[in-house]
């Protein structure tokens, strides 16, 4: 699916709603931070067994994740500090509403098998960044041939937990427990077709 790749295609979905928080003189840095609490109060909700509040509230958290760039851009307040402070703000929370969905819903192996899947398919391109040398920027943001590659990120996990969220509300095909195993498995075949990827395309020495 990755819906990473068509981020261009996508953003005049959501830009619009960008341009009016523009309005409201919100930093692209506080922006990530209400992301960050609306996360946190996802995982809440889904460690209370509340699946559509936190999947609700996950929703929220992923969609100002969105606007922190847009508000970024329109405003040209984009820095290297807030790309780093995003890249980490996503990580904690994908890190958070996995770790309480599979405390609550999975198994301990499972739920840290999925979160390292997870952590390595996001890590993966700032290690390629750094030792194969992508560096070209477009409007802030590096472009890189991984970012077309890799079915399953976190756009399309995000999605998966809202899905299976909904289903565990009303008790169809098992759930969030169904939802988690999908969600390991598909993490860890995307994660597997990118470290194909970079073995087929720079196997070689360093020159």
């Amino acid at each position: 699916m990755n819906l990473t790749s068509k981020r261009k295609s996508l953003k005049k979905l959501y830009e619009p709603i960008g341009l009016l928080l523009v309005k409201t003189h919100l930093t692209p840095n506080i922006i990530t931070i209400i992301s960050v609490i609306l996360g946190v109060l996802s995982a809440v909700f889904f460690y209370q067994k509340m699946p559509l509040a936190g999947a609700t509230l996950l929703f929220m958290s992923g969609f100002m994740d969105l606007m922190d760039g847009v508000v970024a851009r329109e405003t040209e307040k984009a820095s290297k500090f807030g790309a780093v402070f995003d890249w980490l703000a996503d990580k904690f929370v994908d890190g958070i509403v996995l770790f309480f969905i599979g405390i609550t819903y999975s198994t301990p192996i499972l739920t840290a098998l999925t979160i390292i899947f997870n952590m390595l398919h996001t890590f993966i391109k700032p290690v390629a960044y750094a030792e194969i040398g992508f560096s070209r920027r477009e409007k802030g943001k590096i472009n890189d041939p991984l970012e077309g590659i890799g079915f399953f990120g976190r756009p399309e996990t995000m999605m998966a937990i809202i899905f299976f969220a909904v289903l565990e509300r009303f008790n169809i095909l098992g759930g969030l427990e169904t939802g988690y195993i999908i969600i390991a498995t598909l993490t860890f075949l995307s994660l597997a077709q990118r470290v194909i990827y970079l073995y087929i395309r720079y196997n070689k020495e360093y020159d």
